[in-house]
């Protein structure tokens, strides 16, 4: 598995790069934004760990860029705790969202629950479904309407996913945070009731699969 580490501060890609090489990652760097950018367009990474405050591009614009291209998993890092930063970051499409000072060990796991979620497909699901006018291609992470396809966020995809795996079950916001989001994701109901909305908005008419159960959760209905 590849990383590709961007910080400014070179003293927090020597840990990480240490901490990451002992798990067995192949590591490359970058200072900022703008590099980050660059090599994400020539070089393939399996997540990239980006900080948010960089000179010359910062870790939200980088992403945006980056996204325009590839759907590598990213695990932004930052010093702001601010809730504001967190959902604007997953609205972006990032995967994660780690605050500074963190323990590395702690980043590991996550780097490592991030790869898990991305890749589990369950053996005995189909891979391609379609529910009326959606078509939903899982190994692929990709999502028709209408024959069109969908520009979606890549939680948009975890999240569909997941509720389409479990489709006709009632799930509790808690239990997708849980699973969608891991297990050391501290965020709260809004964050799960914003990634609702912008699915819905990416599904279009078949949003009406998605049915909420106030006071509860959600479920994929079909």
């Amino acid at each position: 598995m590849k990383l590709l580490i961007v910080d400014d501060e070179a003293n927090i890609r020597r840990v990480v790069r240490e901490y990451a090489e002992f798990e067995g990652f192949e590591v490359d760097e970058a200072a900022d934004g703008m590099e980050a950018v660059s090599k994400s367009k020539t070089q393939d990474y399996d997540i990239i760990i980006m900080d948010i405050m960089m000179p010359r591009l910062d870790g939200f614009s980088a992403c945006k860029e980056i996204r325009k291209t590839r759907n590598t998993p990213i695990i932004m890092l930052s010093a702001r705790s601010e809730e504001y930063d967190k959902l604007f970051g997953f609205e972006l499409g990032i995967d994660d969202y780690v605050v500074k000072p963190f323990s590395p060990k702690e980043l590991m796991a996550r780097i490592k629950a991030v790869s898990a979620r991305r890749s589990a497909v369950q053996p005995s699901m189909p891979l391609h479904m379609t529910f009326e006018g959606l078509e939903i291609d899982m190994a692929g992470r990709e999502v028709y309407v209408n024959g069109k396809k969908a520009n979606m966020t890549p939680k948009e995809y975890d999240l569909l996913f997941y509720l389409v795996k479990n489709r006709n079950i009632a799930l509790t916001r808690d239990k997708l945070l849980e699973e969608v989001w891991g297990y050391d994701f501290f965020g709260d109901d809004r964050t799960v009731d914003t990634h609702i909305k912008m699915l819905r908005n990416s599904l279009g008419e078949y949003r009406k699969f998605i049915v909420t159960l106030r006071g509860m959760g959600y479920k994929f209905e079909a």
